[in-house]
């Protein structure tokens, strides 16, 4: 369960969501003579920030929170469907808690990191990937809907990435 779970998170963290800003311009007005350049050679005043390098570090924390917490977070739910198997409710109800509480512990730390990002883009798609993890954390119903390995690994890749795909588009490879 855990490969499959980690390969799952793997992927979920490479989702290639890759936006494409075009900033190419057009230019507006008559030409001097239907043989001059539209285009000239001087770059623009509002020319967008490079936030690359930046977003490349805040992306590699990201990558450290995915292999950690959410590896954890997998283990919370394994735990709660041991459990719910065995018929030992409250201990998969622990389990249960302990999973929302990892979901929390990710959507805050997302929340941080992308908190610092340069690109005021990236800091809102962060707080939208933390967002959609603390309602899930919070109304739990993708928690209590999976029962059984098959439930988890059939919902899984899913649920990564609607929780994550705001950030994906930054960190895609």
């Amino acid at each position: 369960m855990r490969r499959a779970l980690l390969a799952v998170i793997a992927g979920g963290t490479l989702l290639a969501g890759t936006a494409c800003d075009s900033d190419a311009t057009t230019g507006t007005g008559a030409a001097a003579a239907p043989t001059a350049a539209p285009t000239s050679a001087a770059p623009t005043a509002s020319a967008a920030p490079d936030y690359t390098a930046d977003t490349k570090l805040v992306c590699a924390r990201l990558q450290s929170i995915y292999q950690g917490e959410l590896r954890d977070f997998g283990t919370a739910m394994g735990k709660m469907i041991t459990y719910k198997e065995a018929k030992q409710t409250a201990e998969a109800t622990k389990a249960a808690n302990a999973a929302a509480a990892e979901l929390k512990a990710v959507a805050a730390k997302i929340r941080k990191e992308t908190a610092t990002a340069k690109n005021p883009e990236f800091q809102a798609a962060g707080a939208k990937s933390a967002a959609k993890l603390e309602q899930s954390a919070k109304d739990r119903k993708y928690i209590a809907k999976v029962a059984t390995i098959k439930d988890l690994n059939g919902t899984i890749e899913r649920q990564l990435t609607d929780w994550l795909t705001p950030v994906a588009g930054y960190c895609g490879s």
